[in-house]
Order: structure tokens, then C-alpha cells, then sequence
């Protein structure tokens, strides 16, 4: 191959972009079928009540109606979801789709099907409820009250198991006991919506006669979803066929099976037809899983030299009305990287699951590690000021240095490779600027510099099974030279959005040796994908689908070497391809070449391929395609820097991100393009968090942010203008290709950095900036607490 068909590391428009400009997409809505149905939920009204009657009698009479499934009903028809990443002595281990006892206000109790979506909501609302009202359990505080009611039905209590990491008791008490300084503080992470530009949605079809079920569902994980299906309907796996459409974003809110898209589901199954659902926008804010929730007291030792003797914390996990199939995951997350990217003495983390009377939490994107991060770098910083020294400077002392690589944390994780410190300098140089003359005396103005590491390529199945995670974490493809020469790559991985077909065509391209567009990404069906239970999340669909590209690309390019060389009478060594830019499959220019001028173009190489010609022996395979499922020795990991200026109105508590930089090392880059544009949106979603977003409930329990006129996310003139990016590559020891991940890195670390660059303006309030977000209202309310005036003075 020669240099001019180099595809890694270029920045490669997104295939499917223009389609979707264009309209083309084929999103859920999109989809059409043959007389299809329409389904609407008849939902809780109460966040805590006995279901003590569903009366669906009027809803039934109706002409228009086809199916009403209520509890009773639903209970007959399905088992229980499974769930997956359980706490020890978690008493609830699966997630009930037949429910005779609300448990947050949205939870859907039943099912209407009728022939239009209007219908089905009004024959929805026609359905009477006669619900006993519980005592709502709002809040982790309520939760864990004396006397306070149980969530879950027969539980003795609300908490859901615990699970500690890391160092000894003892070995933490002795590092606080000889620190020059113990920073403690509470923080508080919490609820937001993943508020996606597609709801959820499913359109299920059932054939009586051959007893098959096809599923298109906006779907992050469909070879979960089927496993999910076959369980909760009795079915066998070949009965169910899942395929997720074009995806309008996730981030995590899509990778489990619902209650109420198995409803759908066995609503199809009682028909024998088509039942369509398409989320609303209203259901996404009320009965979509939600994000992060997370309480915790944590601790930073430090000796007088400015050495970090010891991480320590204590979470409390909302989890909600029940575990979903992640349950405490996300928080085990935080505790597994409370360390980050220091050395310490000791670091150790205890999590508490716990059960409210609110919509159950999940995964999202960089989840357990954005809230590991804001804690751990609020207490380096306060740390800092304590001792005086730069928040720098302490931070490049405790760094994990490269030729401590691979090092593992008192957590267990073991770091493959980075130069933490040369990250952390080059985000501090890029925010290095003068302050602006102008400024008014009732703005300050200051930058703060904060640092993680992340967690990617989420597979060995060793490590899954030793925390009892029920997943298949290996990721496979499938690559295949077509009859024709076109190049086919089959993966279990999802589009979500994050540009995920053209990195794997630039892979195989790459590896083949041969142009762009020969190569086709076929994604989301689970009759002709790989199986992956975790897919596209957690960082790891490039990292593990790639790797398992390069190893199937190598292969494949041999065996189409030996073909060329039996045909050219030659040995492989002596053959070189040679394929123009420009090239098809047929052209000369695309072509093997021997000695003496010899020479097979790719097409003819794969059309011989095909009849089974050219084998150096008959037990030789046949057909052109490589299967590879790659399982990773270890985790590998990305790593940031990110830095954030902010100007902090001292009249009205509003707080500007002024200026923003963030450097990153995620190895190897397939297409910078595509990754400047993951690091882009995470950094914009992680300032609405910092900033902006929080999912409340009132005192009963009853949602308060309930559209986008109460929950803010961030536009366009939040993101600051003086946004800069930079890559830096450490190649992964353990990856194929050296790919890491970095779809979570941009939304790691900006409420740490926006925090502490707040806490650096005005370090008056330092102490009480442990709760997100930072609203005008939270910062103007510490402002006054502190007695700085509007005109930025102190009283």
C-alpha cells in the first residue's frame, strides 16, 4: 500500500451527515408499517401509592381501542427485567413490568393500544385509577430516615447494599492522623435529565405464525435489549430480532430495556401485529431514566510538603425507585476513580445504594467519573489554598509521572500509559492571557486548572465477571471482501451520533489498503451484527470494535495477498498492491502486482477468491471474510487537562465562562475531526451541568422541571467563543492501533473547572462551592453569606 491511502488520522467528514442535512434520516418516527397501532400509557400521577384499581371498562368500549393491558394483565404476560450490576445484599434484583404499587409519579401501570396516537392518549386518560397514596420518599435524607416507609415492597429498609474500594481503614485513619491538613467536604451531585434530541420510541411487530418479534427501537444497546425481551416475554432468542434506525442521541438514557417499551412489546405479542410508541417530550422529562444523583463526604490528607497522603469518601447513591440494570454502577465508578490521575498513600471509597420514591437513575456519559472528578479536584484546590501553594503546582507534584506507568491505584485500576503532567501544562500555558482592563469592580475574574483520567475500552471479561457485572463485555466484527471487491464491515457497536461508521471505514480502509469509499458500515441489527451486550458506551466503541477491526483487516489483507500471489505464480512477499485514490475494485489501477509487470486487479482477486481458485490447499478457507471478537487484556485510558477562566457577577451571582481550553490525550485519533467534535459537545454538556441543569421534584415527590421552560440547557452564547482543543497521543499498550476513548472526556471535568476557577475568583465563598449547579441564585445567596456587596466590596 502505498502512503496516499493513509485514512487514520485524517479529519473525515461524517458519513451520514449529508443524509441526515438532507432529510434523509430514518429515525423511530420515520419508520412505517403496515397497519400499525398506537400506543399511550396510563402512568402514576403520585411518586408513592397503592394501585388498588385499574378501570379500563370505558377505555375498552371504545371503537377505536384494540388492547388495554393493566397490571393484572401485564402480570400474566411478562416476568420480570433482569438486573445486571447489582450491590451486595441488594434486596431488588430485578425490575418488575407489571406493578401493583407506584413508585414515582410517571411510572407507567398500563398500556392503551389504539388506531392513532391521539386515541390512544385519550382512551389513556379514560382509564380510572384507584390509587391509595403512600408517603412520598423524596430525598436521600427522607430515604434513610428512622421510620421511614420502604420503597421497595418487602424490603426492610431503603438502602440497597453497599460495596467499599480500596485501601484498608486503617491504613486511611493513619494517613489522616499524620496529615498537615485534612480538607472535608460534603458535595452534592445532582439529577439531570439526558434530554436527547430523539425521545425514546419502539415499534414491535409480531408475527403469530412463525412466532417472531422484529423490534426497531431508538436503541443504544439492541443485543441487550433482545436478551432483556426474551426474558421478560418467555421468548427464544432466534424469536426476537432488534434493530435500532438512525439513534438522535442517548448519552446512556437509551442503553437499558424499560417497563414501558416491554409493555410495547407484549402489547404486540397479544395483537400478533405492529405497536408503535415515540416517546414524548413530556414522558422523556418525567419517566426517562436520569443522571448522576450522587451525595458524598470525602477527604483529602496532605502532608506539609504538599504530598497527598489520602483520597477517602463516603456516597450516598440516589437510586431511585428501584436498581436499573446498571443500579449503583455509575456510583461504584466514582469510588473506583475517586484517585484520578495522583499518587497517594492511600484512596478508598464506600458506596450506599439508596431507594426514593423518584425516577430511577442510570448511566451518563462520563458517568461516576465527572462526580469523582468534581469532588476530588474541589478538595486539591481547597487543599491548595490551605496551604498556600498554587493549585498547579500541587497538583504537577502529586501527578503520576510516566515512568510510573503502568501504575495501579489503591482502587485496583491499573493506568497503561500518558504523561499526566505534560497534559496538565500545556491546558495551564493555553490559559495563560492577561486579565481584560475593563473589567467593572463588581466582576472577578480568575482560571483554574483540573485534571482525570478516563476509563475506556469497558470490556475484560475477567474484570466483569470479578464484580459480578452479568454483561459480555469482548467486542466483535465481521469484515468481509464482497464478490465485487466492496468492502462490507458487520459490528455490534451503535450509531448514537458520535460518527461511529466512518471511524471504522477509516479502519478498515487503513488496514486493507484500500480507498474510503470501498468500504460499507453495517450497524444494528441483531440478525447480522456481532453480539455486544455493552456496545456503544462507556468509551469504548472505537476502542474495542476498532481493535477488533485491525486484527480482522490484517488478516484479511493476507489471505487477499496469498490469493494474488497463487494467481501471480509468486510468493505473498514478492506481490505488492498498488491502488490509486481514485480507483474502483475493476480498474487497473487498483491491482496486485508480481514480477515481470505481472499483475490481478483487487475485484478479480476477490471474484477467484469467491469460486473457492487460487489456494495454496484445498482445506484452505474459502470465503473472504474475517470474524474477530476481541477481548482487551486490560482497561486502557484517556486522560485530561481542562481549564476554564469565568468572570463572577458579584451583584447578581451570574457566573460567564469566559474562556475555555482542554487538552487531552485519547491515543492514537482515528479522525480528528469526529474528535473534536466529541470533545466539543462534552464540554458543552458538562457546562450546563456545572452551570445551569438540575431535574427537581417538589415535596411530594411530583416532577418540577417538566420541559425545557423550567430545566435550562446550555445555548449556543453559553459556550465561550474562546473554546481551544488540543490532542495530545500515547499510544495504547493494550488497544490494537493504540486507540483510546474520549466520548466522556469533554464532559468529565468542566463543573470541576468552572467550580474551582469560581472558587479561584472569589475565595471567600471557596468552601461552600460543593454543590452543583451553580445557579445565580446558589452563588448570589454564598455571596451574601460571605457579606460582599454588589459593588464588590465587603460589608
Amino acid at each position: 500500500m502505498t502512503g496516499e491511502h493513509r485514512h487514520i488520522g485524517r479529519p473525515v467528514p461524517p458519513r451520514h451527515h449529508e443524509r441526515l442535512v438532507r432529510g434523509g434520516g430514518r429515525f423511530l418516527a420515520d419508520l412505517r408499517a403496515a397497519d400499525v397501532l398506537h400506543a399511550a400509557f396510563v402512568r402514576s400521577p403520585l411518586a408513592h401509592a397503592a394501585v388498588a384499581g385499574f378501570d379500563a371498562t370505558a377505555a375498552r368500549r371504545d371503537p377505536r381501542c384494540a388492547l388495554v393491558l393493566g397490571p393484572d394483565d401485564l402480570a400474566g404476560r411478562t416476568a420480570a427485567i433482569p438486573t445486571v450490576w447489582r450491590l451486595p445484599g441488594q434486596p431488588q434484583e430485578s425490575i418488575p413490568v407489571a406493578v401493583h404499587t407506584a413508585r414515582y409519579a410517571g411510572q407507567p401501570l398500563g398500556i392503551v393500544v389504539a388506531r392513532t396516537p391521539t386515541a390512544a392518549l385519550d382512551l389513556a386518560e379514560a382509564v380510572r385509577l384507584d390509587l391509595a397514596p403512600l408517603p412520598p420518599v423524596p430525598t436521600v435524607a427522607d430515604a434513610l430516615a428512622e421510620h421511614a416507609p420502604p420503597v421497595v415492597p418487602g424490603a426492610a429498609g431503603n438502602e440497597a447494599g453497599r460495596i467499599r474500594f480500596g485501601s484498608p481503614a486503617e491504613e486511611i485513619a493513619a494517613a489522616l492522623a499524620r496529615a498537615a491538613v485534612v480538607v472535608e467536604r460534603e458535595f452534592t451531585l445532582p439529577r439531570v435529565h439526558h434530554s436527547p434530541l430523539e425521545p425514546r420510541g419502539v415499534l414491535a411487530a409480531y408475527e403469530a405464525g412463525t412466532g417472531l418479534l422484529t423490534v426497531h427501537a431508538s436503541s443504544q444497546s439492541p443485543h441487550a435489549m433482545r436478551q432483556d425481551l426474551c426474558a421478560v416475554l418467555g421468548l427464544r432468542a432466534d424469536q426476537v430480532r432488534v434493530i435500532a434506525p438512525d439513534v438522535g442521541g442517548s448519552f446512556g438514557s437509551k442503553v437499558f430495556l424499560y417497563p414501558d417499551e416491554a409493555m410495547v412489546c407484549a402489547a404486540a405479542v397479544a395483537l400478533g401485529g405492529a405497536v408503535r410508541w415515540v416517546e414524548s417530550r413530556a414522558e422523556n422529562f418525567t419517566g426517562a431514566y436520569q443522571g448522576r444523583a450522587q451525595q458524598a463526604t470525602a477527604r483529602l490528607a496532605v502532608s506539609g510538603e504538599g504530598r497527598f497522603l489520602a483520597f477517602d469518601a463516603d456516597l450516598l447513591a440516589d437510586l431511585g425507585a428501584y436498581a436499573t440494570q446498571a443500579g449503583a454502577g455509575p456510583h461504584q465508578v466514582t469510588a473506583l476513580t475517586l484517585q484520578g490521575p495522583y499518587h497517594a498513600d492511600a484512596a478508598a471509597a464506600t458506596v450506599r445504594g439508596v431507594y426514593t420514591t423518584r425516577v430511577p437513575t442510570g448511566a451518563y456519559r462520563g458517568y461516576g467519573m465527572q462526580e469523582a472528578a468534581f469532588i476530588r479536584e474541589r478538595l486539591v484546590d481547597e487543599a491548595a489554598r490551605e496551604l498556600g501553594l498554587s493549585p498547579v503546582e500541587l497538583r504537577l507534584r502529586n501527578l503520576i509521572r510516566p515512568q510510573d506507568l503502568p501504575h495501579t491505584t489503591h482502587t485496583g485500576l491499573t493506568y497503561d500509559s500518558g504523561d499526566y503532567g505534560a497534559v496538565l501544562r500545556r491546558a495551564a500555558a493555553l490559559a495563560e492571557r492577561p486579565p481584560p482592563p475593563d473589567d467593572p469592580p463588581w466582576v472577578r475574574r480568575a482560571t483554574a486548572v483540573v485534571a482525570a483520567v478516563e476509563i475506556s475500552a469497558f470490556a475484560p471479561t475477567a474484570l466483569l465477571e470479578a464484580f459480578g457485572i452479568a454483561w459480555s463485555g469482548w467486542e466483535g466484527v465481521r469484515l468481509r471482501i464482497n464478490h465485487d471487491g466492496t468492502v462490507t464491515v458487520h459490528s455490534g457497536v451503535i450509531a448514537v451520533g458520535q460518527g461511529i461508521e466512518t471511524s471504522l471505514a477509516q479502519i478498515a480502509a487503513e488496514g486493507l489498503g484500500v480507498p474510503l469509499d470501498w468500504v460499507r458500515v453495517e450497524l444494528g441489527d441483531t440478525d447480522t451484527a456481532p453480539h455486544s451486550d455493552l456496545s456503544a458506551q462507556a468509551s469504548r466503541a472505537l476502542t474495542l470494535a476498532g481493535g477488533a477491526l485491525v486484527i480482522a483487516a490484517r488478516q484479511l489483507a493476507g489471505r487477499m495477498r496469498a490469493l494474488a500471489a497463487g494467481f501471480l505464480k509468486a510468493e505473498p512477499e514478492q506481490v505488492t498492491l498498488r491502488i490509486a485514490a481514485t480507483a474502483d475494485p475493476s480498474s487497473p489501477e487498483a491491482a496486485f502486482h508480481g514480477a515481470g509487470g505481472a499483475r490481478i486487479t483487487w475485484r478479480e482477486t476477490a471474484h477467484r477468491g469467491y469460486r473457492g481458485w487460487g489456494r495454496a490447499h484445498r482445506t484452505d478457507r474459502i470465503r473472504l471474510e474475517e470474524s474477530v471478537d476481541f477481548d482487551p487484556p486490560q482497561l486502557t485510558f484517556a486522560h485530561g487537562a481542562h481549564a476554564a477562566e469565568v468572570a463572577v457577577d458579584l451583584g447578581t451571582g451570574r457566573v460567564e465562562v469566559t474562556g475555555y481550553w482542554a487538552v487531552h490525550d485519547s491515543g492514537v485519533l482515528v479522525n480528528p475531526l469526529i474528535a473534536h467534535g466529541q470533545i466539543t459537545g462534552g464540554i458543552a454538556q458538562g457546562l450546563g451541568q456545572a452551570l445551569t441543569e438540575e431535574a427537581r421534584v417538589d415535596g411530594a415527590g411530583l416532577p418540577v422541571t417538566r420541559s425545557f421552560r423550567e430545566y435550562t440547557l446550555p445555548a449556543a452564547q453559553d459556550i465561550p467563543e474562546d473554546l481551544v482543543i488540543e490532542h495530545l497521543c500515547t499510544p495504547s499498550t493494550v488497544i490494537p492501533g493504540g486507540f483510546k476513548g474520549l466520548g466522556e472526556g469533554g464532559a468529565i471535568l468542566p463543573p470541576a473547572a468552572v467550580a474551582c476557577a469560581v472558587a479561584a475568583a472569589v475565595p471567600e465563598i471557596a468552601h461552600t462551592l460543593t454543590s452543583l449547579p451553580l445557579t445565580p441564585s446558589r452563588v448570589r445567596a454564598a455571596l451574601r453569606a460571605a457579606g460582599i456587596t454588589a459593588e464588590g466590596g465587603i460589608r
